[in-house]
This record gives structure tokens, C-alpha cells and sequence, in this order.
């Protein structure tokens, strides 16, 4: 393991607002797998290019599966996958289903994401 030289401290500092926020309701393991949950969606390279493709526009299926090279099928594993998590909504036009990213929320998780991956270490 690689060691750094990160000063420890050497006396408990009570700072009341961290230890409140800790007892907040926020903070529940409930919560905490929640919020674990949800960036799991994230994790799967396919769903990723999914949401990246719904930034640039709302898509049908078949542009989705078109766009990606993968079928169709398989596609719409994905598109469940990421409705489930709220991260997709779809709307009718006739006998086509159009996605689009669910709010402006997955549009900045993505963007701050990115933001952070291409920042120098």
C-alpha cells in the first residue's frame, strides 16, 4: 500500500453541524444503499452510452439500436433497467416509444461526471 505523508489528528474536534448532519435522516443506511443503488445503474458501460446518446436527443428503440450496433432485444434490457432507476421516461407517438432522459438532474450527473474524469489528477 502506498504511504502518504497526510498529517493524522491528534485530538477529537466536535463540529456540531457534521455531527448532526450524521443523525439526519439523509443519512440512514436505508438511504445509503439507495444512493448506492442508484449510481450502480451507472457502472454498466451500455446503459452509459444510452443515457449519453438520450443527452443529444430523444430516441426510439430502433435509433438506439441502430446508433449502438446492438439489438434490440438488448436494448431494451437496458431502457428497463435504467426506467427502473428513474433515469429514463418514454413517451407515445402512435405506435412508436420515444426515451429521453427523466430530468435535468441525469443530464448534470452525467456532465459532472465527466468533469471529473477529465480533470488532471
Amino acid at each position: 500500500m502506498k504511504e502518504t505523508n497526510v498529517p493524522l489528528c491528534e485530538e477529537t474536534h466536535h463540529h456540531a453541524s457534521l455531527l448532526s448532519y450524521l443523525h439526519e435522516s439523509e443519512n440512514t443506511p436505508a438511504f445509503q444503499r439507495d444512493l448506492a443503488e442508484f449510481f450502480k445503474v451507472f457502472a454498466d458501460p451500455t446503459r452509459v452510452r444510452i443515457l449519453m446518446a438520450l443527452d443529444r436527443a430523444d430516441l426510439c428503440v430502433c435509433d438506439l439500436t441502430e446508433g449502438l450496433g446492438m439489438t434490440k432485444s438488448a436494448v431494451s434490457h437496458q431502457l428497463a433497467a435504467l426506467r427502473a432507476a428513474h433515469l429514463v421516461t418514454f413517451t407515445r407517438e402512435g405506435k412508436n416509444v420515444r426515451y429521453a432522459l427523466a430530468d435535468h438532474h441525469v443530464r448534470l450527473i452525467l456532465e459532472c461526471a465527466a468533469q471529473h474524469l477529465r480533470e488532471p489528477n
